[in-house]
C-alpha cells in the first residue's frame, strides 16, 4: 500500500458510520453481509447506507456484488492487514535527531 491509496483509506474511515459499517463487515467475516442485513443492524436509512459503502468501496475496503436482487458486501482481502502494516511498517526503528523536521 502506498501513502495516497493509505489517506484515502483512513479519510474514508474518519466518518463513524463508514466505520461501524466497516467494523460490522469485519466481524461478519469473508462471507460478509447483505446491505439489507447492514441496514438492519446499524438502523441507518437506506439512501444513507448506500452513499457511505460507495464511499467504502471507492476507497477500496470492501467489495460489492449482486445475488439476484440482494447486494452484498464484504471487506476487501487484504486490504484491512496492509493498512496496518503500512502505519506500522517503520515502528520503533527511530530517526535521525539530528535531522528533527518530518518529510511530507
Amino acid at each position: 500500500m502506498d501513502e495516497k491509496q493509505a489517506a484515502k483509506c483512513l479519510s474514508e474511515l474518519g466518518n463513524p458510520t463508514r466505520l461501524a459499517v466497516y467494523r460490522l463487515l469485519v466481524r461478519a467475516g469473508p462471507d460478509g453481509m447483505t446491505v439489507g442485513d447492514i441496514q438492519r443492524r446499524l438502523e441507518i436509512p437506506a439512501s444513507t447506507l448506500s452513499h457511505h459503502i460507495a464511499h467504502l468501496v471507492w476507497a477500496g475496503l470492501i467489495e460489492q456484488d449482486r445475488q439476484g436482487r440482494t447486494l452484498h458486501c464484504r471487506t476487501t482481502d487484504g486490504m484491512m492487514n496492509a493498512l496496518i502494516e503500512f502505519l506500522s511498517a517503520e515502528c520503533c526503528e527511530g530517526f535521525d535527531r539530528n535531522n528533527e523536521t518530518a518529510s511530507a
